[in-house]
């Protein structure tokens, strides 16, 4: 399981490389153009030019949901295939209509009764339904590539069948999501009722919630009932209505408050620890993934770029991360310091938040960011280095070492040839990878490979992880060798 979450990550590491550029954008752009997020005219240059990146980074982060449709689709394929990218859009596309408000409450039409499941299904278009369509979309291609039809089918043989699989797939998993996705969301909504009498633990209960359910989007649950008005709460709502908490009848401003040291200043030091952890060779790659992610979350509180970059490829130290966001805001809470958001807790909402009459000791912003910085920044360096965390720049078929390997014959087919007769022949091979610097392979029959063999072609090693596994340290050309591979098989 560990293992497939891992291959999971990487294959979410293309689309999350696209996210930097929305998170500058956008940082940029709400510091040129607060009324972008707060509302109000917009007038002079600077202010449409602000708008202007506002939208342009939005265009992304928007729909971060469809790259990572693509993203795992490909990334999960076996051989990286953009078939499988297709297969996935197509499963996102079914998925997405069929569960969409108009169309469930068109078949059932009590759902348009129920504002849960209302709101249910008008969340559908999220992160985890994108990556499920990823995986279906690739599953059906590691599956069905090359299958053979008869004869008056042969138009759909093969890689043309992927798309018509998955399509029929996202079809019974739209039918299962029907019942099961409005059964989940309200469970959330019901846990989220039962903690509102909680007081301070209640608040960090939520906040930890509602970062571990970023990935499934099933955190818009949470925050439909301690944001708005769904059942009696709406601290948003009352907060940006210029109301205090003699108004209510909890703080007002404690379901928003916890978020803002954590994101302004917990991210960046848990960026930091990243940047210290990585491998050297790898240091400017991970400044490059986290350092815009970081300062995107400071300015406006997008925090997508950032989590997204790590939590499949170290899930624990996601739920560390969540709780984190618990701790600060029972102490957040309990001491008194009181801040909105209309978008997130970035540094643009709490300058315009200061300033109303719900807000109370944002002042206490510095020695709460710097005790957030400190925290994040230990706590991460400690467990990556501690549990040997696969964060960015720290992935194991990065080693420096296998990057400097070079191969004594510049022959690609000739080594794949002899590659492959050391692996016992193509009939041996059940499939075919590779990263930046391996080949990963799985075998039907260990006892057929032959190391020596294999060496002989002048590469810098073998790993043999399991009976069914073996790895070949090509090095940086391994791509030449892997294509020159996959044409003789």
């Amino acid at each position: 399981m560990m293992k497939y979450l891992q291959k999971l990550g990487k294959s979410l590491m293309l689309p999350v490389a696209c996210l930097p550029i929305c998170g500058i954008l956008m940082g940029i752009g709400y510091a040129l153009c607060p009324s972008t997020m707060q509302g109000g005219e917009m007038s002079g240059f600077l202010n449409l030019l602000g708008f202007f990146l506002v939208k342009a980074g939005g265009a992304l982060i928007d729909n971060m949901a469809i790259l990572f449709v693509i993203g795992v689709g490909v990334g999960m394929a076996d051989d990286h295939d953009g078939t499988a990218g297709l297969a996935a859009l197509a499963s996102w596309l079914m998925i997405t209509n069929l569960l969409a408000v108009g169309t469930v409450t068109a078949m059932i039409p009590s759902i348009a009764d129920d504002v849960n499941k209302s709101l249910a299904f008008s969340k559908i278009a999220n992160p985890f339904i994108g990556i499920l369509a990823g995986i279906i979309g690739a599953s059906c291609y590691n599956k069905f590539k090359g299958t053979q039809l008869p004869d008056w089918l042969s138009f759909f043989s093969g890689k043309r069948c992927v798309a018509i699989i998955s399509g029929v797939v996202s079809i019974l998993a739209s039918a299962v999501l029907l019942i099961v996705w409005p059964i989940v969301f309200g469970a959330l909504i019901a846990v989220g009722q039962g903690i509102v009498g909680m007081g301070a633990v209640g608040a960090g209960i939520y906040a930890f919630l509602n970062r571990l359910l970023i990935p499934t989007g099933l955190h818009h649950a949470l925050n439909n009932v301690f944001w708005f008005d769904t059942i009696g709460l709406g601290d948003l709502s009352h907060f940006w209505a210029g109301e205090t908490s003699a108004d209510v009848t909890w703080s007002l401003g404690m379901y928003m408050s916890g978020f803002f040291p954590c994101m302004m200043f917990g991210i960046p030091g848990a960026a930091l620890a990243m940047v210290h952890t990585a491998k050297s060779n790898k240091k400017k790659v991970a400044i490059g993934l986290v350092a815009s992610a970081a300062v995107c979350s400071f300015i406006c509180g997008v925090t997508e770029p950032f989590e997204f970059g790590f939590m499949f490829l170290a899930p624990m130290l996601y739920l560390i991360y969540a709780l984190l966001y618990g701790v600060f805001t029972i102490i957040v809470t309990l001491l008194g310091f009181r801040a909105g958001f209309s978008f997130s807790a970035g540094a643009t909402d709490l300058f315009f938040s200061a300033f109303l009459p719900g807000a109370a000791n944002t002042w206490m912003i510095i020695p709460l960011g710097i005790a957030a910085f400190v925290v994040f920044y230990v706590v991460f360096r400690f467990a990556i280095v501690k549990f040997d965390l696969k964060t960015p720049g720290r992935e194991d078929d990065d080693v420096e070492e296998e990057k400097k390997a070079v191969l004594s014959n510049s022959n690609f087919t000739e080594v794949a040839s002899i590659i492959l007769e050391g692996l016992g022949g193509k009939g041996n091979v059940k499939s075919l990878d590779n990263c930046i610097t391996r080949l990963r392979l799985e075998i039907n029959d260990y006892t057929k490979v032959d190391e020596k063999k294999i060496k002989s072609a002048g590469i810098a090693g073998v790993i043999r992880p399991s009976k069914n596994a073996v790895q070949v340290i090509v090095g940086t050309k391994v791509q030449f060798v892997a294509d020159e591979m996959k044409k003789m098989l």
